[in-house]
């Protein structure tokens, strides 16, 4: 399984991750994955919720959470926030 190292912020902890996302998973099994992981990293300065979401940092577009990673153009470096 190929996978693409991403940066993700969380706001709420103020800190970075850097995390591997296989590019054939779809951005909604990412986002659960990936908040589940951050809860427990941010020593709970970060709660998942069921309305969680990924966005581009720079943009802040709403990632498509019906698409896979590599449809979406994740690549190495990519930077992600998880609002």
């Amino acid at each position: 399984m190929d996978k693409v190292l991403v940066e993700i912020y969380v706001p709420a902890s103020s800190q970075t991750f850097d995390v591997f996302v296989p590019i054939e998973s779809k951005i909604h099994e990412v986002v659960h994955l990936v908040s589940n992981t951050m809860t427990e990293l941010s020593q709970g300065y970060y709660r998942s919720t069921k309305d969680t979401v990924l966005c581009e940092r720079d943009t802040g577009i709403i990632l498509d959470i019906n698409a896979t990673a590599e449809e979406i153009g994740l690549i190495n470096g990519s930077k992600l926030m998880l609002v």
